[in-house]
């Protein structure tokens, strides 16, 4: 077991070097604050965290909405700028932790997989054209809209610098081939190898190569977070964002994985508590907020993680770096952390996924395409809004006017099935059968009453009797009991008799506790099948067949 978290904690945490370093770039940070994050958190996630092979640490989306969030209060590389990015992650841990302890992980919910699919798709392409001026060797000011990033870069194309741009997209190219060749292979560490040799050696640096610089050595110092009440308020909305989205793509990528691996549970509640203490501590050592990342993860899982302590073994060989490694990196271009950062985000575009919404449901492809739109055009935070509500505003609308079958007898049988999905389903002139495939409350207590009456108002005068089959009502509240009472009544004054068959035992109990369901009708409203309310309805003496 240990042997298998050794050697995937090595490989790891070897293609974490570079990516850390190349996220704290998207950050708006100097490129060792990606090696404090991916320190102190994978420690305590590693102890706390429930799934076994999630690779926790700097991601390109979070870190996107890091410089969204902090850009707009401070310039970025500034010192109030890094201390606002360690205070971000201080409020995220603060609140995933209060969420995981409350028991609230059910609120990702809310951000529905067609939202956060093009929420992705659009961050990773105003990612990937964020990096294109460190490929091109031009300087243009950090921005989260893609049409001002692509405007400075026209603005700047006299500046381009023709070996940048050669060793920029050679590495690009490198990559996708390690990739193509063998994915065991660590293609980010490969790039930043040769592209930091060749600077070095041939001291391109002084022919307009830009490279990183002097990263300072040593482990990150304690501190705490400086809470100034303005900035907490500033950076509120888009610490509550980073906690919700950062939260459904770790637990979207623990859950796949999951489903390779039989011998443990994934815990929700209990991954927001490791998530949130993750970014916590990580917050006294220097941490910009993180979270559980796809491409490292399933490195993990390959290389053969069994434990945690994969990701414990890969914070101490980051830990290792941070003390004797960091001046290998003076000659480290900037074009090549940008190709390690375009090749990344690119690959999180999911167009597998796209398809299939287009060709499953067209809805849900709204959904996604809106909130892809939306991001890419106005704004991250405008992204992220524009989702939640779209989401909510789908299960309102499901919610609102659900799926209504009218049902009709198998001969023969005493089963009762959709007539417009089964020929065989038959309907008596004088009964009508109404599934109803929804809880009865406020929402749709109108859509309830309106969609029965047509259906009664269809059938004619022949109609004695409309049984509702209650296996899809499974919950109500006041407004859906006052409906039933209210419909039951109009019914009854037209000739025609209501009985319900198959009703939840919870549903059963409100209506009795209300008053609706009295003692002498209580058998009337209360028939465990269908075909017990129709005969129970022709044995009634008052009642005339057709």
């Amino acid at each position: 077991m240990f042997k298998g978290d050794l050697a995937a904690g090595l490989t790891v945490g070897v293609m974490l070097i570079p990516q850390a370093m190349a996220y704290a770039l998207i950050a708006g940070l100097p490129p060792v604050y990606g090696l404090y994050a991916a320190l102190v958190p994978l420690v305590i996630y590693g102890m706390m965290g429930t799934s076994r092979q999630l690779g926790v640490g700097p991601v390109a989306v979070v870190a996107l909405l890091v410089a969204a969030g902090v850009a707009d209060l401070a310039e970025p590389g500034s010192s109030e700028y890094i201390q606002l990015a360690i205070l971000l992650a201080f409020m995220v841990g603060v609140i995933q932790l209060l969420m995981g302890l409350l028991r609230m992980g059910f609120l990702v919910n809310f951000l529905s997989h067609p939202v956060i699919t093009g929420f992705i798709a659009a961050t990773a392409l105003i990612i990937a054209f964020s990096q294109v001026h460190h490929l091109l060797g031009i300087s243009i000011e950090s921005s989260k809209h893609i049409h001002v990033i692509l405007y400075q870069i026209y603005e700047s194309r006299s500046g381009i610098h023709g070996g940048t741009v050669l060793l920029g997209f050679g590495a690009v190219a490198l990559i996708y081939g390690i990739k193509r060749w063998n994915k065991r292979i660590p293609g980010a560490l490969v790039v930043v190898v040769i592209g930091t040799v060749l600077v070095s050696v041939f001291g391109w640096d002084g022919r307009g190569i830009n490279v990183i610089g002097e990263v300072p050595s040593g482990l990150p110092s304690f501190g705490m977070p400086d809470l100034g009440w303005d900035a907490v308020y500033g950076l509120l909305p888009m610490a509550v964002a980073i906690s919700l989205v950062g939260f459904m793509e770790s637990i979207a990528v623990a859950k796949s994985i999951l489903a390779r691996h039989r011998d443990y549970e994934l815990d929700p509640n209990q991954e927001l508590v490791a998530l949130g203490s993750a970014n916590l501590g990580g917050s006294f050592f220097q941490a910009f907020p993180v979270t559980g990342g796809f491409s490292r993860s399933a490195v993990n899982d390959q290389a053969g993680a069994k434990s945690g302590m994969a990701g414990i073994i890969s914070a101490a060989l980051i830990g290792l770096t941070l003390l004797f490694l960091t001046p290998l990196f003076y000659y480290l271009p900037n074009a090549v952390l940008g190709a390690i950062i375009v090749t990344a985000v690119l690959g999180l575009i999911d167009f597998k996924e796209i398809r299939f919404l287009w060709n499953t449901r067209k809805d849900d492809f709204a959904m996604m395409a809106i909130t892809f739109l939306v991001t890419l055009l106005l704004g991250i935070e405008e992204g992220i809004l524009t989702g939640v509500v779209a989401s909510l505003g789908v299960v309102i609308f499901h919610s609102s006017k659900p799926h209504v079958a009218q049902l009709g007898q198998l001969k023969g049988t005493r089963i009762y099935r959709n007539v417009s999905r089964f020929d065989k389903a038959t309907e008596r002139d004088d009964v009508l059968v109404i599934r109803y495939d929804a809880p009865l409350f406020y929402a749709n207590a109108d859509h309830f009453r309106e969609t029965v009456k047509k259906l009664v108002s269809a059938r004619g005068d022949a109609l004695r009797l409309v049984v509702l089959d209650a296996s899809g009502i499974n919950s109500i509240d006041t407004t859906g009991i006052h409906t039933l009472a209210e419909l039951e009544n109009e019914l009854a004054g037209n000739g025609i008799q209501l009985r319900m068959a198959t009703v939840h035992g919870p549903v059963r109990d409100l209506l009795k506790k209300s008053g609706y369901l009295k003692s002498d009708d209580e058998e009337r409203l209360s028939h465990l099948e269908i075909q017990d309310a129709v005969d129970a309805f022709y044995a009634d003496k008052s009642a005339t067949p057709a």
